[in-house]
């Protein structure tokens, strides 16, 4: 049924743990995550138990059933049908479209540091830094996946493990030093307020800075004893990525007031101001360097990933023959270009909104909620394959059968759902910028996820008239 030749498994836990922490780990993230102060060490727990790790378990499950090309594709078209697959995998590579105008404000911001700050607040100069940044990636990526490669490795290590050891080290050296904080440590201040709405909503922030753990269950049947060591390498994975988000979270919230934190810009300003208090300032441009590199490198690896899962699906008739374009090293340059334009078109919001910081949250809020649309129909996928498609042999299995899944994968799809509804309320930041941002704001989400729906279910129901869509064979340009 899907026999695939057996190979020798490479993989050993803490490869697969490394793996997992290269694909979600970002300082990108942590001025989001720096907004819930000492609670954030509640909330990365319970958003961990009930969607990061289950996440993880449900993929390797299915990418261990079905892991034939096509991933989260193949997994829900085995469930649901192929309409109901296409919008998936739609969902997974279309959230990336505001996403990389969020990822690379920030590398924008990163580069202002360097230079001259106060240009990390001018619309403009981010727009265009934007649009060099997604089609400089986006010819970068032409190249191949060995160049893809290269950067992904070099920028975590130097955009990401590096940066993220150094400024955990700064933070405990300021509190060491007894340098005033702004975070209170207090037990009580461990336990969110549940009746502060902003709090709340925060979650899907939360959600998306540990999101893409299903991208490693590729490699389950690379796996040594997966049914061991997957769990193992995602426990691993799960810690690692907790600790450093919270002491290096933390870092950034104990030298940043909450009302001075730039969203696009916050992990900068703490290495500027700890570099201040160490009298080192001159370090200041090298770290802005190296954290641009990072999450520049990070969105060039992960422009192809989703693109090649939607291949699959033009590859089926479901979409144009200039999606279907690849070029001489094999990558699937139309969807690249497609990808590319419609990211610059989204990154013009910023020149709309009240500021570049409001402008991150937004594009980071719109790629939330597609991107969790995708995991609904994933989980929800998982079990019902566990029915439909009990026969199917899975090297890795959730445990305590049927049970075991609609616990996990229903327990993260109710947590997937949950967050979803609560993305549409403005963070507190744009709410003080006046009913017109707030309007803008919703306005700009309710219309961005109908649009991105129904683009699928258009491409799905015309593609039936157009058989000249179907059984391209290779084009090279």
């Amino acid at each position: 049924m899907n026999k695939i030749k057996s190979k020798k498994a490479t993989i050993g836990v803490f490869t697969l743990a490394m793996i997992n922490v290269a694909a979600v780990l970002s300082l990108k993230n942590f001025p989001a995550l720096a907004e819930y102060d000492f609670s954030l060490v509640f909330y990365l727990s319970l958003a961990s138990l009930v969607f990061f790790i289950p996440s993880a378990l449900v993929s390797a499950e299915l990418a261990s059933g079905w892991p034939q090309a096509g991933g989260v594709y193949l997994w829900v078209k085995e469930a649901f049908g192929p309409k109901i697959g296409f919008i998936a995998i739609f969902m997974q590579w279309v959230e990336n479209l505001p996403w990389y105008p969020a990822a690379f404000a920030f590398v924008a911001s990163a580069i202002a540091f360097i230079f001259e700050p106060s240009l990390a607040q001018n619309k403009i100069f981010v727009v265009i830094l934007i649009w060099v940044c997604i089609w400089g990636s986006t010819f970068l990526n032409f190249k191949g996946m060995k160049l893809s490669a290269f950067l992904s490795s070099s920028g975590v290590i130097s955009g990401t493990i590096v940066p993220g050891i150094i400024i955990i080290v700064l933070g405990v050296l300021y509190v060491t030093l007894g340098k005033p904080v702004s975070v209170d440590f207090s037990v009580n201040a461990l336990i969110p307020d549940f009746s502060n709405l902003n709090q709340i909503m925060l979650l899907a922030g939360m959600l998306m800075s540990i999101a893409g753990m299903e991208m490693s269950a590729v490699h389950i049947r690379d796996v040594n004893n997966p049914k061991k060591n997957y769990p193992k390498a995602i426990f691993i994975a799960t810690v690692i990525i907790i600790v450093l988000s919270v002491v290096a979270s933390l870092s950034i919230a104990i030298v940043i007031p909450d009302r001075d934190l730039s969203l696009s810009a916050g992990v900068m300003q703490a290495f500027q101001d700890f570099f201040k208090v160490f009298n080192i300032q001159w370090a200041t441009p090298i770290m802005c360097f190296l954290l641009a590199y990072g999450v520049f490198t990070m969105a060039v690896t992960w422009m192809v990933g989703p693109s090649k899962g939607l291949l699959e699906v033009a590859k089926e008739g479901y979409l144009p023959r200039t999606w279907q374009k690849r070029n001489k090293k094999n990558m699937p340059v139309g969807i690249l270009y497609v990808q590319a334009f419609f990211s610059t078109l989204l990154a013009i919001a910023v020149l709309f909104m009240p500021s570049v910081s409001s402008a991150f949250w937004l594009m980071s809020a719109l790629a939330a909620q597609l991107y969790l649309i995708m995991y609904l129909f994933m989980f929800a996928a998982a079990i019902k394959l566990r029915y439909s498609k009990a026969d199917v042999k899975r090297d890795y299995k959730i445990p305590g059968g049927k049970i075991g899944m609609w616990i996990v994968a229903g327990i993260a799809w109710l947590a997937s759902f949950f967050v979803i509804i609560f993305g549409f309320i403005p963070p507190e930041s744009i709410r003080n910028e006046g009913t017109g941002s707030i309007i803008g704001y919703i306005a700009f989400l309710i219309i961005g996820v109908t649009v991105f729906l129904l683009i699928p279910i258009i491409f799905f129901k015309v593609s039936k008239n157009k058989p000249s869509w179907k059984n391209i064979k290779e084009n090279n340009s």
